[in-house]
């Protein structure tokens, strides 16, 4: 029959082996993620906000630029689509009609 000292050190062997093998399963599903340290690395590397904003701003100021010229060339070809019309309409086939 077994003692209590018997049954106490059943006890003391499988709760250190269902903890170390908690670790392990632990450790195994937290390897793909950074450590304390390399996170701390990569996040020095990251702007600080006031840098982030500032290119950003420059960036948006830029895309701002970009639409309104192409809203202007939308114009400007608009116009110029309007003009060939025009000269396709008096000049068809792409000749000039010649006044008898």
């Amino acid at each position: 029959m077994l003692t209590s000292q018997d049954l106490k050190q059943i006890k003391s062997i499988v709760e250190e082996v269902v903890e170390t093998k908690l670790e392990e399963k632990l450790n195994e599903k937290l390897k793909p993620f950074p450590t304390r340290d390399e996170f701390e690395k990569r996040i020095g590397l990251l702007p600080t906000k006031d840098v982030f904003l500032t290119k950003m701003d420059e960036v948006v100021g830029e895309l701002q630029k970009t639409r309104d010229e192409h809203d202007s060339l939308t114009y400007r070809v608009s116009v110029h689509s309007d003009e060939i019309s025009v000269l396709q309409d008096l000049h068809p086939n792409s000749k000039h009609i010649v006044a008898n």
